[in-house]
């Protein structure tokens, strides 16, 4: 029988307490991405109180206890006495959850925070929080321990300021992670600087002299794009800018097309990066297409050389090459789930719509030079995706001609369960042979690859789908590749292992496979599916008589601390040292010891903590432009590692 349930058994969580209980339901998780929150719980009311048009400055600091500090010159949190609470407003702000001034709409307008709880469970999550608010000519603070006031809320002074101070530090009782990342920090701070033209907002890291940026953007969405375009080729100079009310609805949007073939488009609500879209995003897309049609078809662009049949331009057509920014503000948001990723209000699809449908129609017929540019870009993606069709449909025949669907140089694992499941991406027949033989066949599956594949930066859909190497990792996965086929849940295996020989021709075909992922499957990306194998460079072997000890090294640091360790030195007669040239070097049982086994080997997860800054290396690295290139060499070449001369 069950134990008895009675009304003693129910339990109330009073105050911030539930905060503590379920931290994860309230900022998402106890690791790094929760941690971050914090701050941008805290930086968030600030950029409030910049869209109500009293604030113009945000100062955020990284202390070297790993504590943070947020300054703004705001108003200020009220400090007089809440009637209802009976204590001080900034004392109910910081300690009650659903409490502040954006829920009737009087003193905020727009609010990223709508959910009342930020501050609060900051509070509630941190060892030590400190307030000070500059007032009405006067200072005031109050401190807490893990969300609890240590006194009343005092006056300590006058002041020609105003604005608040948020020092807090994590609570490790909390977070599993508690060292800040200046990036990621660094690309938030950078992004609410964009989106909130005229306001400045600096980031300073105490932990390294000399680590610090202030992100101050009079263009706003406009500068943010000729960002995202900085080392691309712009069809055309200047972005297209839309800035237009409907209703309550301000909607400002900037786009620009380059020569390259992936789109960059960035959708916000309120200041929050609705990372998988909403209606916005779809009244924006569908727009978007209508305009581009209505126009090629009134300008009769649409015949295609060779063809009767006029170009069919699809949403995926006129996405390639589109490097946009779509920001709206909205009173009332209803987001799809806690972590506010998705926009649900129907009404704002009709006015993203309508706006964007009227004001490009006008920016054609006014720049028709432009809008051919464009156009013409479209129909070229069209043509392409045509011809990458047809590549589907051949690569789909010749695997049912030569007898199924699996790649005939996979030799696959034996379980069906994708979980389990691992690919190894083996650079050349010969590594790929030592992997096949040290693997588990159980859960390890190998994929041989014949060199470099292609580098897909330079190339369109249709000539990607014609590479042989990528069409066998496609098939291998098994996912589909484009935006309207991917299907993460057909995937085979749940880890994709990069294995690479040390050497710069291993680093270059790691890059090239790492850019295919990041702009034709970023879902395995997202979801954590990519790794890296870390095979060692060096056995080192200590001999005593009979008896034989060996370790490997990663690096050149390492090495010395394991040749240190056994007592001798390179020329000793009891130490054997072997450098690893290739994965092809190394005998089965040793590549499966040190970089197979689950239990031994060293692994790389390939996480997004900044898609911005990841688009832009890829397009230096990958891209056309020879200049940045160089540049980047330059100023990276010092923390280059184990270069293989």
């Amino acid at each position: 029988m069950t134990e008895a349930y009675n009304a003693e058994d129910i339990k109330v969580l009073k105050g911030l307490a539930a905060v503590r209980k379920r931290p994860a339901m309230y900022i998402g998780s106890t690791s790094t991405a929760g941690l971050h929150q914090l701050v941008y719980e805290v930086v968030d009311n600030s950029v409030d109180e910049a869209l109500a048009g009293f604030c113009t400055e945000i100062n955020v600091f990284i202390h070297q206890n790993n504590s943070i500090t947020v300054i703004d010159n705001g108003r200020g949190i009220p400090v007089e006495t809440h009637q209802a609470e009976g204590k001080s407003a900034l004392e109910v702000v910081m300690t009650m959850l659903h409490a502040g001034g954006k829920f009737e709409g009087k003193l905020y307008k727009v609010s990223g925070g709508l959910h009342g709880v930020g501050v609060s469970c900051v509070n509630a999550l941190s060892s030590w929080l400190k307030a000070t608010v500059h007032r009405n000519g006067e200072t005031y603070n109050q401190s807490y321990q893990r969300g609890v006031p240590d006194g009343d809320v005092k006056k300590i002074g006058t002041s020609k300021k105003r604005g608040a101070e948020i020092s807090f530090l994590p609570d490790t009782e909390i977070f599993t992670e508690t060292v800040f990342h200046y990036d990621i920090l660094a690309q938030r701070l950078r992004e609410l600087a964009y989106l909130n033209a005229g306001l400045k907002i600096t980031l300073k890291d105490e932990r390294e002299e000399g680590r610090d940026h202030e992100y101050l953007f009079p263009g706003g969405v406009q500068s943010f794009v000729k960002f995202l375009n900085e080392n691309k080729t712009p069809l055309y100079p200047k972005p297209i800018y839309i800035n237009k009310t409907e209703g309550d609805v301000p909607v400002e949007i900037a786009i620009q097309y380059n020569e390259a073939y992936q789109e960059i488009l960035f959708s916000f609500v309120n200041n929050i990066n609705t990372v998988d879209g909403g209606t916005h995003l779809v009244g924006f897309r569908t727009a978007l297409t209508r305009t581009i049609n209505n126009y090629a078809s009134k300008s009769n662009l649409l015949k295609s050389k060779g063809k009767t049949k006029d170009v069919a331009i699809t949403g995926e057509d006129v996405r390639e090459g589109l490097t946009g920014v779509i920001s709206v503000k909205v009173r009332d948001p209803q987001f799809e789930g806690q972590t506010k990723h998705k926009l649900g209000n129907s009404e704002v699809r009709g006015i993203v719509e309508s706006i964007v449908n009227e004001e490009l129609s006008t920016y054609f017929e006014e720049n028709p030079p432009i809008a051919r540019k464009i156009v013409d870009k479209c129909i070229q993606s069209a043509v392409a995706r045509d011809a990458a069709r047809r590549a589907k449909q051949l690569a789909r025949r010749k695997s049912i001609l030569e007898g199924g669907g699996l790649p005939g140089k996979l030799a696959d694992c034996s379980s069906k369960d994708p979980a389990m499941c691992e690919i190894f991406l083996v650079e050349g027949d010969s590594a790929g042979g030592s992997a096949k033989s040290g693997r588990d066949r159980t859960f390890q599956a190998i994929l041989p690859l014949k060199g470099k594949i292609l580098n897909i930066e330079k190339a369109r859909l249709d000539k990607v789908l014609a590479n042989e190497e990528i069409q066998t990792i496609v098939t291998a996965i098994g996912t589909g590749i484009s935006e309207e086929e991917f299907k993460l849940e057909e995937l085979r295996y749940s880890k994709i292992i990069i294995m690479t020989d040390a050497d710069v021709d291993g680093s270059h075909i790691r890059t090239l496979l790492l850019t295919f992922f990041f702009r034709h499957m970023p879902k395995l990306v997202e979801n954590g599916n990519i790794y890296i194998a870390r095979p060692p460079l060096f056995r080192i072997e200590k001999k005593k008589g009979k008896n034989r000890t060996h370790k490997y090294a990663f690096d050149e640091t390492e090495k010395d601390r394991i040749i240190k360790e056994f007592g001798g030195n390179a020329e000793g007669d009891e130490l054997s040292i072997q450098r690893y040239k290739g994965l092809g070097e190394m005998n089965p049982d040793q590549l499966a010891e040190t970089t197979m086994n689950p239990e031994k080997r060293s692994m790389l997860q390939v996480t997004l903590e900044d898609v911005v800054e990841a688009d832009r290396i890829f397009t230096i690295l990958m891209g056309d432009d020879v200049e940045p290139r160089k540049k980047f060499i330059e100023e990276n070449a010092a923390n280059v590692k184990n270069l293989d001369i």
